[in-house]
């Protein structure tokens, strides 16, 4: 599975994870993006740092838009869904 495009559990509540099968499917999600569609480390952490500092992180979710940040943030081509548009 180390090369296969891997999206978890498609007939799986977030419910129905424990909580180490929920980060661990959340990590391989990421870790498994087309190199072209992964924003660079650096410019990941720095939208992830502007999520820390926002009023709508709640609990690792974007009370704006319902996304997990860690992986909208991952995704190149995402932006932040706040209408100051932090990144």
């Amino acid at each position: 599975m180390e090369n296969e495009w891997y999206r978890g559990c498609r007939k799986c509540l977030l419910r129905d994870l424990t909580e180490k099968e929920y980060f661990r499917n959340m990590y391989v999600y990421i870790s498994n993006l087309p190199e072209e569609d992964r924003t660079p480390e650096e410019e990941y952490e720095r939208r992830l740092s502007k999520c820390r500092e926002c009023d709508h992180l709640l609990n690792g979710m974007c009370r704006s838009c319902g996304c997990f940040v860690e992986m909208r943030a991952a995704i190149v081509v995402r932006h932040c869904p706040d209408s100051t548009s932090e990144w």
